[in-house]
């Protein structure tokens, strides 16, 4: 089963990784995630593109997903 689409802002995306914004736009020009819209505060990610935090129960230890790979890049022949 295919994962959909939710829109999230920057701030969200940040708090769903547990990673700054700055992160989040850094992987979005890397080819890592698909950016949606453009100009300030009108930027949108997939949130089934982020990696989750996980926050331990017990402990409230905070563990961050892997990165999103970076794509594969075409070679010049």
């Amino acid at each position: 089963m295919a994962a959909g689409i939710a829109l999230v802002d920057e701030e969200a995306a940040a708090c769903w990784t547990g990673r700054p914004g700055v992160t989040i736009r850094r992987w979005a020009h890397e080819g890592r995630i698909q950016r949606y819209g453009s100009g300030r505060g009108k930027v949108r990610y997939n949130v089934f593109e982020l990696p989750r935090k996980t926050v331990d129960d017990w402990t409230g230890e905070v563990t961050l997903g892997d990165p999103p790979p970076l794509p594969a890049r075409v070679q010049a022949a």
